[in-house]
């Protein structure tokens, strides 16, 4: 824990006092709603020394919480540790929630601040229905961590690049026309899009303003008439780049202006915008008089749905990543049998090197995830130079990577073993093996969505008495954001929408199992959905794996698995071969065909 987290929560509270601030509410968020931020709005991070990228710091004269979800429990009390701040575990029972706590501590006449330029619409709204009940104010207009964070980093302002249409498949033009179909549909003259990865999806155009998403910082404002303003800082586009943006109807405007451009709309215009995707200091500008449509964000479910060409250069992305792991993996085990010293930093360093000489890598989807025993029971854990263990010829290692190639976005995540392992090690892995098989073997109607899959995944270990705490999958862009909506696989969340799982719609499947102290299981295949089948019951989906690389069979428990499902893994290893053989050759082919041999 850093020594400077108690003074600057002392300085916070000062200002909160000199405006007459009972509570301030920091959230994980950017004007873009982002998942993952620049340093700039890292404000939560730099308050409470917690680093990892879900939480919400809430703090009063008396008391500082930090709320994340249980992927983060020991990472948030390790960094919280002696900081003043009370680890508030989401989603426990007995434990409230962070609006409900504030309704609860923010009394009538106190004042509620969070900085509405990192605010959802909709978090604003529910804070002011519950401080109806109370007579307590929300203030939107106070950056109050801003106004003590005093070496604050600038804005990112990293060029932007122009996704060539032989991997984006589909012309700006084109998907600006579709937008607008369903902007006339819905009866929008305007409409507003602050999420980074639509607007890159939309135009085109790629950026490196966050870390290992290819996004920039923006805002589009599309009319239905043809025009487009997109609001974006000086100087990260060529000239070249904004020529072809204005031939397109895409005109360029001052990044901090959108809300001036929002103003200027009249009584005659009617704005579409997605309230959880937009801030409430952007919403703030649209005159009252501007008709407002709230609704999801056309371009998100567009964009969700993959066509034909794009999963071609998804599938060739996925052989030439597995041919890097393949050869990744065989060096690490060459190295732990001739006794080379090697940590989980080193794994680290050797799947960079094999993806790094793949064609068209950009960079990594996210940081890498490589967890020796213990330390892959903490499912967002990162080794780090002051934090790391040293691997041995023994036990499981949990390795969760990805690349951001021109052709598309991976995420994948193996368990190996080092060596001996034990009864209970081997078990674990054999039950969420169950669960990912399950999942990548159902069939399901056209219409269902991903809560209703979700216990397919779990069941396996629900029968012996287990589960894990975090969703079983999520959706994946296209060289875009790692974590992409609206499709997901996990438990009923009230409230929450109910997403269908379409064709074209790419999920994780990553059932895991986590015992802290011990080890940690999880095994993740990206998959597609595809038609199926077509009965008098009406049309029929399922999922097409596209992952390519071998399951360490070495850490699974054969007996446990019945016929059908060592059929499943035998054939899931057939495919892997065949697809990885031609881009691979000596020991590192041998090493494929010795873990895709059949159980």
């Amino acid at each position: 824990m850093s020594q400077a987290i108690p003074s600057r929560l002392a300085a916070l509270r000062q200002t909160m006092r000199q405006h007459g601030v009972t509570a301030c509410l920091i959230p994980s968020a950017d004007p873009h709603l982002s998942e993952y931020l620049p340093a700039h709005w890292q404000a939560r991070a730099w308050l409470s020394g917690f680093t990892g990228s879900a939480g919400i710091l809430v703090v009063t004269q008396s008391h500082a919480g930090l709320w994340t979800d249980s992927r983060y429990f020991a990472q948030a009390e390790k960094e919280l540790a002696d900081s003043g701040i009370g680890l508030m575990k989401q989603r426990v029972a007995h434990t409230p929630e962070h609006l409900e706590w504030l309704q609860q501590h923010v009394g009538e006449g106190e004042v509620l601040a969070a900085a509405g330029d990192s605010l959802a619409l909709t978090t604003q709204r529910q804070i002011e229905h519950r401080f109806i009940e109370t007579g307590a104010r929300l203030r939107t207009d106070l950056d109050l961590p801003g106004a003590i964070w005093t070496d604050r980093p600038p804005l990112p302002a990293a060029l932007v690049i122009e996704h060539a249409l032989r991997y984006a498949s589909v012309s700006r033009a084109d998907k600006f026309t579709r937008l607008r179909s369903a902007m006339r549909k819905l009866g929008a003259s305007h409409h507003l899009i602050s999420s980074l990865d639509d607007i890159a999806w939309l135009t085109n155009l790629r950026g490196s303003d966050v870390e290992c998403n290819p996004v920039f910082l923006s805002h589009l404002l599309v009319a239905a008439d043809g025009r487009a303003t997109l609001f974006i800082g000086r100087g990260k586009l060529s000239d070249a780049l904004v020529a072809a943006l204005a031939a397109d109807g895409v005109l360029l405007a001052d990044y901090a202006t959108v809300t001036d451009a929002l103003g200027e709309l009249g009584a005659n215009d009617s704005l579409l915008l997605d309230p959880a995707r937009v801030v409430s200091a952007i919403a703030a500008a649209i005159p009252p008089a501007v008709r407002r449509i709230e609704t999801a964000n056309p371009s998100t479910s567009h964009k969700a749905r993959k066509g034909e060409a794009e999963l071609d250069h998804i599938r060739e992305v996925m052989r030439r990543d597995g041919a890097a792991l393949v050869r990744a993996f065989r060096r690490l085990e060459e190295r732990l049998i001739v006794g080379m010293t090697q940590t989980e930093l080193d794994v680290d360093t050797l799947l960079r090197e094999e993806r790094s000489a793949q064609p068209d890598f950009v960079g990594e989807s996210f940081a890498t995830i490589a967890g020796y025993q213990a330390n892959g029971a903490l499912p967002h854990y990162r080794a780090t130079p002051e934090s790391h263990s040293t691997l041995k010829p023994q036990g499981l290692l949990l390795v969760d990577s990805g690349g951001q190639y021109l052709g598309g976005t991976t995420d994948i995540t193996r368990v190996l073993a080092l060596g001996e392992t034990t009864p209970e090690q081997r078990r674990d892995a054999t039950l969420v093996m169950k669960g990912l098989i399950a999942l990548s073997r159902a069939r399901f109607p056209k219409g269902a969505n991903g809560p209703q899959l979700d216990a397919l995944a779990r069941a396996p270990l629900w029968a012996s008495g287990m589960d894990y705490g975090h969703g079983t999958g999520h959706g994946v862009g296209f060289f875009l954001n790692v974590h992409e909506g609206p499709q997901s696989i996990r438990p009923p969340v009230s409230g929450g929408a109910l997403v269908a799982l379409e064709p074209g719609m790419i999920t994780s499947i990553e059932p895991g199992l986590y015992k802290p102290g011990r080890h940690g299981i999880r095994h993740e295949n990206l998959a597609v959905v595809v038609e199926a089948d077509l009965t008098e019951f009406g049309e029929f989906y399922a999922f097409e794996a596209l992952t390519l690389c071998p399951f360490d069979r070495r850490a699974l428990e054969p007996s446990l698995l019945n016929p059908e499902e060592r059929a499943w893994l035998d054939d899931y290893h057939a495919t892997v071969r065949a697809a990885l053989s031609p881009l691979l050759e000596d020991a590192d082919l041998l090493w494929l065909e010795r873990h895709c041999a059949p159980l």
